[in-house]
């Protein structure tokens, strides 16, 4: 089983190489529904405390609580849908890739998208899914929060990166193209 990790800042594109992965017949895990999920056995809202509940797991479980709740929807995933590979939508530190990789071994590929802070404002704005999305600042300080909690070393851990600052076809093409890369034999050395 490959598992296939993306890790990148808020609009860089990681939905949509989920998106592909789907077409291409390969499971998603997305870990926020992990948060969503226990906001939920809680009785709290997810939209209003996904973020309290992230730092109340890593707290009562350690820093890699959301990624080891994580491991069995992984193979689950798997399992039903008899896939070869999954993607796993949404690292967001080195605990959790290193996580991932003590539990698959070689066979687990971080891979990074990433995008300057201007194009994804701007793709966030359309995308428009909440007010803050279109609030630069807003943006900026969210940025700052991922960075600080580790998400730019983790990006710079990657074994492949995905430059997304072309169309949204040549994206598609290069996600495609990785997921190629990951089916060979051999896992790709060095970023590409």
């Amino acid at each position: 089983m490959r598992v296939i990790g993306t890790v990148g800042l808020p609009g860089s594109g990681k939905g949509e190489a989920a998106a592909v992965a789907e077409e291409q017949g390969v499971p998603v895990v997305v870990m926020g529904d992990v948060i969503r999920a226990e906001c939920r056995r809680r009785g709290l809202d997810p939209a209003e405390h996904h973020g309290a509940m992230a730092g109340t797991l890593r707290e009562e479980e350690g820093a890699d609580a959301v990624a080891a709740r994580t491991v069995p929807r992984i193979r689950e995933a798997v399992a039903e849908a008899d896939a070869d590979a999954v993607l796993v939508d949404g690292l967001r530190s080195m605990v959790e890739a290193e996580r991932f990789r003590e539990a698959f071994g070689d066979d687990f590929t971080l891979v990074a998208i990433r995008a300057p802070f201007d194009l994804r404002a701007e793709r966030l704005h359309e995308r428009g899914r909440d007010e803050s999305d279109s609030d630069l600042e807003a943006l900026r300080e969210r940025d700052e929060r991922e960075l600080e909690l580790g998400l730019g070393e983790t990006l710079d851990a990657a074994d492949v990166e995905i430059d997304n600052t072309g169309s949204l076809a040549s994206f598609r093409e290069r996600v495609r193209e990785v997921l190629g890369v990951v089916d060979d034999e051999q896992k790709p050395e060095g970023k590409q």
